[in-house]
């Protein structure tokens, strides 16, 4: 079984996508895929009443009276647990529209509202819910770092990285209350998966996990061949049509505007490189994003860039909050490179996505990303605006650069293969079942 943490969120997150790939992963290695869920829905009286309000969207507005009310008997209950039902799914509910934001599945459970419950709950009490699931997995497989366990059989928790310890002005975590659920969860797992070297190394330095308990898996993409596989013609004439860009020639960033992303920096350093092609920019904004885009609206830079003349600062930075995927892998395709200096990351997601479809990556020389991107990017100081502004310049102007980035590129992306991925998921697994 695993958790449905991250699935159930309306917009993607590198976490979902993991624990997508996940659930696809271990149905051809021949598992039985349970998913965990804690939508707000309730049982319905019959199993098609309770099929529809777990896919009903709006069945979570709950008064805020009953909020309170509901909050008081959860506490007093938490020492008990949280069980978990199993959701009929006879395929009444049409579910094309959001087909792609589900995992494999051959059985959903549903504890409403439970991962809300476990962290209001951690924050009282700061110990481990158990969650009771009938029939009981064989190994529940946790992909976050959350405050729950199943009874009697192996947990297994994915720590992606420790971000709010190593960059704690970057999050808006509570610090305290995060470190004491990591302290918990590095005491109690029976194993702890890492995606990278990197995040493994902060796991043994910080919690003071011995090795032997810790595997890194490192992470793949699954990206369906009718999207990966679009030829030239269909990319320009998506992102011409769509978006108005010229294939081939924008520069492209994409996740969430947050400070680890440093878009602030991104931005400076692509205006300051002077290049012709557009920056666009996808990404739903965050915390902290005004502070990261504020070059695109702060009023004195506004009235520099009129005074020298480059009025065309908006025209030639395109912001967009969303991006559906299959557009998204045309935006990737079709961009002259992409960048991603990351300040902090436990994988780095978007660099073996750049690399699968063929287009030049600009990254980072810290955390995991060397090890995703090896000799295949082009790695700079993510502090060093001038160092960015430098490698957007070569990539802009060499073109036997980019193609010997996108050649190195598409080998180095064979390293994290879904079968080399597999591979170690099964090492690892069976040590458990």
């Amino acid at each position: 079984m695993i958790d449905a943490r991250n699935l159930s969120l309306e917009k993607g997150t590198g976490v979902a996508t993991y624990g997508r790939n996940l659930s696809y992963c271990l149905r051809d290695l021949g598992y039985h895929v349970d998913v965990l869920y804690g939508n707000r829905a309730a049982p319905g009286h019959s199993e098609l009443m309770h099929e529809i309000a777990f896919f009903d969207v709006n069945a979570g507005d709950i008064p805020l009276w009953l909020q309170r009310l509901r909050a008081v008997r959860e506490a007093s209950l938490a020492p008990f647990g949280h069980e978990a039902r199993r959701v009929p799914v006879t395929g009444t509910v049409i579910t094309e529209t959001f087909k792609s934001r589900l995992p494999y599945f051959d059985a959903i459970h549903n504890c409403p509202d439970l991962y809300r419950k476990a962290h209001a709950l951690f924050g009282i009490f700061a110990f481990m819910h158990r969650v009771r699931v009938a029939p009981r997995p064989h190994l529940m497989h946790w992909t976050y770092p959350l405050p729950l366990r199943i009874p009697r059989i192996p947990n297994i928790y994915t720590l992606h990285d420790l971000v709010p310890l190593r960059l704690p002005y970057t999050t808006l975590d509570n610090k305290r209350r995060y470190y004491k659920l990591l302290k918990k969860i590095a005491k109690g797992a029976d194993h702890i998966v890492t995606v990278s070297e990197s995040a493994k190394q902060d796991v043994m330095d910080l919690l003071k996990v011995g090795p032997d308990r810790i595997t890194n898996t490192y992470q793949a993409i699954s990206i369906p061949e009718k999207y990966s596989a679009k030829p030239p013609e269909v990319v320009q004439r998506e992102v011409e049509g769509t978006f108005g860009l010229e294939y081939k020639n924008y520069y492209l960033f994409w996740g969430s505007i947050e400070p680890k992303k440093n878009i602030g920096r991104i931005i400076e350093a692509y205006l300051g490189s002077g290049v012709e092609p557009p920056l666009v920019i996808v990404g739903a904004q965050a915390w902290k994003s005004e502070d990261e885009l504020k070059l695109l609206y702060d009023d004195n830079i506004r009235s520099l860039v009129q005074v020298q003349n480059v009025t065309r600062v908006k025209k030639q930075v395109i912001q967009l909050s969303y991006a559906s995927f299959p557009l998204l892998v045309s935006l990737i395709k079709g961009a002259k490179a992409a960048i991603f200096p990351s300040l902090y990351e436990g994988f780095g997601l978007p660099v073996l996505e750049s690399m699968t479809l063929g287009t030049p990556v600009i990254s980072a020389t810290t955390a995991s990303i060397p090890e995703v991107a090896g000799d295949a990017a082009i790695l700079v100081n993510p502090y060093d605006t001038r160092e960015i502004s430098e490698a957007i310049r070569a990539i802009d102007a060499d073109d036997g650069l980019r193609d010997s980035l996108v050649q190195r590129g598409l080998a180095r992306a064979e390293l994290f293969s879904m079968d080399n991925y597999q591979s170690r998921l099964s090492a690892m697994y069976g040590k458990f079942i």
